[in-house]
């Protein structure tokens, strides 16, 4: 029970790898905040965890609307009195060349990713410094915070900019004992992941097939996935580890797409 009492606030968790994530969490014995946008799937996975023997809550939670964001955690302090934990892991994707990008496809893209990950932060470290138990604020990266790709340029901007909102958190949150990082998957088959694979198929003249082999996998040293449970994993690490140690690191994990 690596997390036994813990208060975490998912974002994003009703389905894919904020799902993992959190199902992963109340296994550990956290208490888990579901916070998506769907609040009846959100509802569903949080009773779900209930029935299970968990300890889980849903709330409705627009990343990008500061009061929503707000209600939100001030819920979650009403009802279990804290946060230790914050996994920002709420994201879109939208894939096209750069030249054919809206200027509102590009705002939008970094309202989710970094406007998210900034209100999300600022909504829950005065209640990890005032708690005196310190905290761990994770983002999710993707080796496009490390690497770029063709036809994301607004997804490959914000995961870039979340590795440095994790060190500037990471030096302001250290006198807390509050931690910051990054967790940064290759291609993990969820449904965002799905959905481009034709987009691209036909983006870039290519089957369905090659875009699997020869664009997302083809760096990869087995040519294989990353699993919603690898990146869990991670997440209970960055999560459970008891001291500033890893503080302000990223983590690639991408069946060595990408090494550091």
């Amino acid at each position: 029970m690596k997390l036994k009492d813990k208060i975490a606030i998912v974002t994003g968790a009703a389905s894919g790898i904020g799902k993992e994530i959190a199902t992963t969490y109340v296994r550990e014995g956290a208490k888990v905040v579901i916070a998506d946008l769907a609040l009846p799937a959100a509802e569903a996975t949080a009773a779900a965890f209930r029935a299970a023997g968990g300890e889980a809550m849903a709330v409705a939670m627009d990343v990008t609307k500061e009061d929503e964001v707000n209600a939100g955690v001030a819920a979650v302090v009403k009802a279990w009195g804290g946060v230790d934990v914050l996994v920002s892991n709420a994201g879109v994707q939208i894939v096209h060349p750069l030249e054919e990008f809206s200027l509102a496809e590009w705002k939008k893209m970094l309202a989710i990713h970094l406007d998210g990950a900034f209100l999300t932060t600022k909504a829950c470290l005065p209640h990890m410094y005032a708690s005196g138990r310190g905290g761990s604020v994770i983002y999710m990266g993707s080796v496009h915070s490390h690497e770029a790709s063709l036809l994301k340029a607004p997804y490959v901007t914000a995961k870039h900019g979340l590795i440095g909102l994790a060190k500037v958190v990471a030096k302001e949150g250290g006198a807390h004992g509050v931690r910051a990082n990054v967790i940064c998957p290759g291609f993990v088959r969820t449904p965002l992941v799905e959905k481009q694979i034709p987009e691209q198929a036909q983006q870039l003249g290519i089957s369905e097939d090659d875009v699997i082999k020869k664009v997302m996998l083809k760096d990869t040293v087995d040519g294989e996935f990353t699993t919603v449970q690898d990146v869990a994993e991670v997440a209970l690490l960055f999560a459970s580890f008891p001291s500033n140690a890893l503080t302000g690191q990223s983590l690639v994990v991408s069946h060595g797409w990408f090494m550091q």
